[in-house]
């Protein structure tokens, strides 16, 4: 071997650079070497620069096939789509050498492409650039499903240029540019891009390196979107398993709910058998009432009202009562409904009852019908009729007079119908009855619950309810038109009378105890104390004229006779002038307001009421005999009717 020869080795050992391949054929022939000598240099030379160039080409394979290998097992730990992606471009950077790599992806529901991995990159719109399907060297790439490249990108023609695009690879400072395309199969789903900025020639190797890399790219995004179809279905699997473990739980707390509901029904029990299977199936404190059921809904649909669960106990659109739980904060669909499914058991076990006492509460009616109008019977068959029923007549008792007050219905509703009660639909006539009809079927089981007696009379309802020892008449109406009014859901008004001593000794004060609570009623009523109750006792003077009626017909003569003749014979309206008057605070501006006439007109007016009642018509003494006065007039008037 020459020591020219050994020169190339010692090179090629050390990697030297092309240009040092030079030296020795210079120093040979600055030596003044033969040809022969500097042929045979030359001739090492390039076999030398050959050797090189084998060498160089294999470790730049080595590297890809590293990089390619390192790709491959990011995708079998794939974890992290966008992490396998940024150390594919990264990676096509470096083994290519240029300043700039990216990815894109098309997105089908938007109808364009968008930048997903930029390496390299300092502007801002070219990382967050999209762009339509078919524009730019991208656009092309994925028309055609081939490589591009371009060593200068805006002299070349072959691709549409767009402001957006041009304006971003402008901010970026891109000039030669390598795209290929990301396959699934035959379809284009996106394009990896590796740019300089300056003018450059791709290599043939490059282009396929790229592309190497570009289907490592798509085969992450294929494994990415399988591996979230997965999770999804996974998920979809796991969802479905739980549902049918909730219905199997369902069915298996259905199917207990309904034998226990079923052994209270065949064993006879009550709603409170109903509460306590109840209890132990929600885990919880249930019980029946039926006190404040202004908190109930009356679809039977279980509702959260404070701390509990209220589910309403109804029939034909009236209020049973309600089932309350307590002891649960939350109630899943399952329970509620059993709630719910456990109200209807209720309601329907309140209306066989109902039904087997039906005939008991008119055995109960035909009692109080007698005690009215048969004062003559016989105390001890009297006795012995109220104790088949659990009545103790031998108690002092109350007479209570009951009707429904209907939204909108005032004194004057009720004096157009005195009037003209023939000319009301059948409509109205029926829902009245049916009204009477609930009232009386609610008084009954009030008054079978209380050990008293109850009937349906004169348009309304009478009850004759024993007191307790700390009980008063006012105390039982009001209670009375509590509980009517919340089981109707309607305006119950309800008058009471005096206290009646033992009925079954004397049944003479019934008759009477009626009448006086029957006018406390209608006086409630024109008072507008509708759903109200009270007794005589309530009214103030008022009531002791209704207790002791006496000659209310004198009084209101004495008082007010003049003004009353005076409209009856003139057929003018001084009787309304003058209630309201003072219903105006004797104010005639207000009144005239009301009666919706001039003010001229309600001072004549007030005048002629002057010289028919004397001038000492408003004075403190004299007004409060007048209010008085108008009050019995329209009670009597409502009452004829």
């Amino acid at each position: 071997m020459s020591h020219d020869q050994a020169s190339y080795l010692e090179l090629l050992a050390r990697g030297a650079a092309t240009e040092a391949y030079d030296r020795p054929v210079l120093l040979a022939r600055a030596s003044g070497a033969a040809p022969d000598e500097l042929a045979a240099i030359e001739h090492a030379k390039q076999l030398a620069l050959r050797v090189r160039a084998e060498l160089e080409g294999r470790r730049r394979r080595e590297a890809e096939l590293s990089a390619l290998f390192e790709t491959a097992h990011d995708l079998a730990g794939l974890r992290d789509l966008d992490a396998v992606l940024r150390a594919i471009v990264q990676r096509a950077r470096s083994l290519l050498g240029t300043e700039v790599a990216y990815l894109s992806l098309n997105d089908p529901s938007a109808g364009d492409t968008y930048m997903r991995v930029t390496e390299g990159s300092v502007s801002a719109r070219f990382q967050q650039l999209r762009l339509g399907m078919g524009e730019g060297l991208g656009g092309l790439v994925a028309q055609t499903a081939r490589p591009y490249v371009t060593d200068s990108y805006f002299d070349d023609a072959r691709f549409e240029h767009t402001r957006a695009i041009d304006t971003a690879v402008s901010d970026e400072g891109l000039v030669a540019i390598l795209g290929v395309p990301l396959m699934l199969g035959s379809q284009v789903i996106g394009v990896l891009f590796a740019a300089d900025r300056r003018e450059r020639v791709f290599e043939r190797e490059q282009v396929a390196l790229l592309a190497s890399f570009a289907a490592h790219a798509a085969v992450a995004i294929d494994t990415a979107n399988l591996l979230a179809e997965t999770r999804s279905a996974l998920a979809e699997l796991e969802r479905a398993n739980e549902i049918i473990r909730d219905h199997s739980g369902v069915i298996e707390r259905a199917s207990e709910v309904h034998d226990r509901l079923t052994e209270v029904v065949l064993r006879g029990g009550g709603v409170h058998d109903v509460a306590a299977a109840l209890s132990e199936v929600l885990d919880g404190s249930v019980e029946f009432t039926d006190d404040d059921l202004d908190a109930t809904g009356a679809d039977g649909r279980a509702i959260r009202h404070g701390d509990a669960w209220v589910a309403a106990v109804s029939a034909g659109g009236e209020l049973l009562g309600a089932l309350v739980l307590r002891g649960r904060r939350d109630l899943d669909p399952v329970d509620r409904r059993t709630l719910e499914r456990a109200a209807m058991v209720t309601s329907l076990l309140l209306l066989a009852r109902r039904s087997a006492h039906a005939a008991e509460q008119r055995v109960r009616g035909e009692l109080l019908d007698d005690l009215l109008d048969a004062a003559d019977r016989d105390p001890r068959l009297l006795r012995e009729r109220a104790a088949r029923l659990r009545a103790d007549l031998d108690a002092p008792h109350v007479v209570l007079a009951a009707r429904i007050d209907g939204p909108g219905t005032d004194a004057a509703d009720r004096d157009a119908a005195c009037r003209d009660s023939t000319g009301r639909d059948t409509a109205t006539a029926e829902r009245e009855t049916a009204d009477r009809q609930r009232l009386w079927s609610a008084a009954s089981h009030l008054a079978a619950t209380r050990s008293g007696l109850a009937a349906a009379r004169d348009g309304g309802t009478v009850l004759l309810l024993p007191l307790g020892p700390d009980d008063s008449a006012s105390d039982v109406a009001r209670q009375t038109a509590r509980q009517l009014g919340g089981t109707l859901r309607e305006l119950v008004t309800v008058g009471a009378s005096s206290p009646v001593a033992a009925p079954a000794d004397d049944p003479s004060p019934i008759a009477g105890a009626y009448a006086q609570a029957r006018r406390c009623l209608d006086a409630l009523r024109l008072l507008g104390r509708s759903g109200q109750g009270a007794a005589a006792q309530d009214l103030g003077f008022l009531g002791l004229l209704l207790a002791d009626p006496g000659d209310i017909d004198g009084f209101v003569q004495r008082t007010m006779g003049e003004v009353v003749e005076y409209d009856r014979r003139r057929g003018t309206d001084l009787v309304r002038t003058l209630d309201a008057y003072f219903a105006s605070g004797m104010s005639p501006a207000r009144t005239k307001d009301d009666l919706h006439v001039h003010v001229n007109t309600v001072a004549q007016r007030l005048e002629r009421i002057g010289r028919l009642l004397g001038p000492d018509w408003q004075s403190p003494a004299r007004a409060l005999e007048i209010q008085l006065a108008l009050r019995l007039h329209a009670m009597s008037a409502a009452v004829a009717h």
